[in-house]
């Protein structure tokens, strides 16, 4: 790799550090071919991104950001998961990290605070910006429910006794 290469690659791994809503590195050694393309392939569809990148240029693309404290895990096969979800690629490194004992979470960051795995671990179990969105709307339209029921409700009370009413006289 020439230096114009290493250059784009910091570059890329500094944009990743910034615009992520959270980073969680991991060590994969030992995994195969397909096993880290499963990995890929589950944070894809939550919306996040693996990358493998040399350490010494990661600790470089971190230097004077927000997460830099995440420099401290990059030793050895490390891999980086990440999202502009705070909690998807906690939640996929989290479930992938059950799935088999090769893949070890280390830690990570989240903004500017530092995870240690159980963090990771606590962040996986937040509910996902989707599901925030959707106890949000269900909140907002109880009370809607609740004032169509309580208006509709005297008219059905009413259609009721005028049944039993003509029921009544019919009998």
């Amino acid at each position: 790799m020439d230096r114009a290469q290493k250059e784009k690659v910091v570059e890329e791994l500094g944009q990743i550090f910034e615009r992520s809503g959270v980073v969680v590195v991991a060590r994969y050694e030992g995994l195969t071919v397909a096993q880290m393309q499963g990995l890929r392939a589950m944070m894809r569809e939550a919306g996040g991104s693996v990358r493998v990148a040399k350490n010494r240029l990661a600790k470089i693309a971190l230097e004077g950001k927000p997460c830099a404290s995440i420099g401290r895990l990059l030793t050895g096969m490390t891999v980086l998961a990440f999202s502009e979800d705070p909690v998807a690629a906690a939640k996929v490194v989290e479930a992938y990290a059950k799935t088999t004992d090769k893949f070890v979470i280390l830690g990570g960051a989240m903004g500017a605070a530092a995870l240690d795995p159980d963090g990771v671990k606590a962040v996986a179990s937040m509910p996902s910006r989707e599901e925030l969105i959707a106890q949000v709307v269900g909140c907002i339209g109880a009370p809607a429910a609740n004032i169509a029921g309580a208006i509709g409700a005297p008219a059905s009370s009413i259609a009721g006794i005028l049944k039993t009413l003509e029921e009544r006289e019919a009998a």
